[in-house]
């Protein structure tokens, strides 16, 4: 696209009459910066035509690209998020905050997965910390009810594909989203081994962000974090586990993430895996990112009755449980 870029700079620079003489003449494409193919686009557009060029990858894209109309319906399909963060952790606002921009939203659900102890970056939660904050939700969903807010927590995975929080708190808890925070760039069969032990493990219901990747840098608390490559295992060996074991597998919609990648949520889809399509939300404005899950859903071509966010929250519930 550069190429167009320079070429409309270029042009932009002329006259009207110096235009139409260059196109007149035939000698646009003498132009330092404007090639064969950019000068054919010049003479299209001047004429008022929607350029070959321009149409033909409208055409092809169209074709890959859902329809809104279906991505709304996907999107309306979601009776909540089962990955949110709020201001106990890393998130920068209050539960019940959280909750009600939930509750705008249409929702009938959240699962709170603030972060477990290890990330202290992220103030991950204590055991004592999380139990306190068990009671909090237990009121809350007194007052919101029928709206409810599921507890949750998104568990560091542990370099030998552990949890990082107790069994007996991870039991009492709803939804358990596990993902790999820290060592992204181990060898492949070190990551494979550990996010296959953490698969297995009866506690964790949904495998969060797998492949770790940041596809835009973003800001932290200590400045501009560059775009991060995927961490690398073996995906085939990780969802067929995911199918084994009933794990579902994340379909992250933060701008930055979009994790995973096409090609590997493709694989999923084919290998017979279950889906989260979340947020990962830190903010209230965050949780209306559910579109850009299901668009990729959409075009990965992930059956909707296989997203288990669409499930209401005692079947959920009963689905985690199980």
């Amino acid at each position: 696209m550069q190429a167009f870029r320079t070429a409309a700079a270029v042009v932009d620079g002329l006259t009207d009459e110096q235009l139409d003489l260059k196109i007149g003449t035939n000698t646009l494409k003498d132009l330092k910066g404007v090639g064969p193919k950019t000068a054919a686009v010049v003479v299209q557009a001047h004429k008022g035509q929607v350029p070959e060029y321009l149409a033909k990858l409208e055409s092809d894209y169209a074709e890959q690209l859902p329809a809104a109309d279906d991505v709304a319906a996907f999107r309306a399909a979601l009776k909540g998020d089962l990955h949110v963060h709020s201001d106990w952790s890393d998130g920068g606002s209050p539960i019940r905050e959280m909750a009600e921009a939930a509750m705008a939203l249409g929702h009938d659900y959240m699962a709170l997965t603030d972060h477990s102890p290890r990330l202290t970056v992220a103030n991950g939660l204590t055991a004592a910390r999380l139990e306190k904050q068990l009671d909090v939700v237990a009121e809350l969903n007194e007052e919101l009810a029928p709206f409810r807010i599921l507890t949750g927590i998104e568990c560091d995975i542990n370099v030998d594909g552990s949890l990082d929080q107790t069994d007996e708190l991870l039991g009492r808890l709803d939804v358990v989203v596990a993902s790999v925070h820290s060592d992204l760039r181990a060898d492949a069969k070190a990551m494979t081994a550990r996010m296959l032990t953490a698969v297995a493990n009866p506690h964790t219901d949904v495998l969060g962000h797998c492949t770790g990747r940041l596809v835009i840098g973003r800001r932290q608390r200590n400045g501009t974090q560059k775009p991060r490559p995927e961490s690398q295992f073996d995906a085939e060996a990780v969802f067929s586990a995911c199918v084994e074991f009933g794990t579902a597998v994340e379909i992250n919609s933060r701008p930055e993430r979009l994790d995973p990648p096409r090609r590997l949520l493709t694989l999923a889809v084919e290998l017979g895996c279950e889906f989260a399509i979340d947020t990962d939300a830190h903010a209230p404005g965050q949780l209306d990112w559910l579109g850009n899950g299901c668009e990729r859903a959409l075009e990965c071509g992930v059956p909707v009755e296989r997203v288990v966010n669409t499930r209401s929250a005692d079947d959920l519930v009963t689905w985690t449980a199980g």
